[in-house]
This record gives structure tokens, sequence and C-alpha cells, in this order.
């Protein structure tokens, strides 16, 4: 089992939203070194600390589980979406 960092500013999605939602994507990571160890190295049943970023405090909020190994951010494919990506294509997401 591997121990991992998450961020996330409150008002987006706090660790209460996570709570009520019970399973949620993890999307919009665009910084290549996270978005690759979420993709690539996160497994179900990892723990990650969740930290409020830009919340007065910051800090970490909880624990919580990973429930699924990593996968590609399916957001970034669909030109609605405020994630999307252009240059992101199936056979080489970003």
């Amino acid at each position: 089992m591997a121990y991992w960092l998450i961020k996330s500013n409150p008002s987006c999605f706090s660790i209460n939203d996570l709570e009520c939602a019970g399973t949620e994507m993890w999307d919009g990571v665009r910084n290549y070194r996270a978005r690759n160890f979420m993709r690539d190295d996160m497994q179900a049943g990892d723990k990650a600390f969740f930290y409020h970023s830009s919340a007065k405090p910051s800090g970490i909020a909880g624990i919580v589980t990973i429930s699924k190994a990593g996968y590609p951010d399916t957001t970034q494919f669909h030109p609605e979406h405020r994630h999307y990506d252009p240059k992101a294509t199936a056979e080489n997401p970003r």
C-alpha cells in the first residue's frame, strides 16, 4: 500500500463534497508529474491525505482511500468540458 497527498481548493471540491459523493473521479490534474503518479501508480486500497489548499487554514482535512487504480482523465477528450485538451488523444492521453 502506498500513501499519497492529494489537494483541492475547498471552494471547488472539499472533503465534505467527497463524503457526500462517496466515490468521485479526480479530474483536471494537469501537472505532469502529479498526473503521471495518479494515472500510473495509484492503486485501489492506497491511502491519501486530502489537503485543502487556498483555505484558511490550509492543511490536511482527512484521510481517504483510493477506490480504483489510476486511469486517464476522460474529461480531456470532451470539447465542452472545462478540462478539455485539444492535444490529447485516446492513444496518447495527457
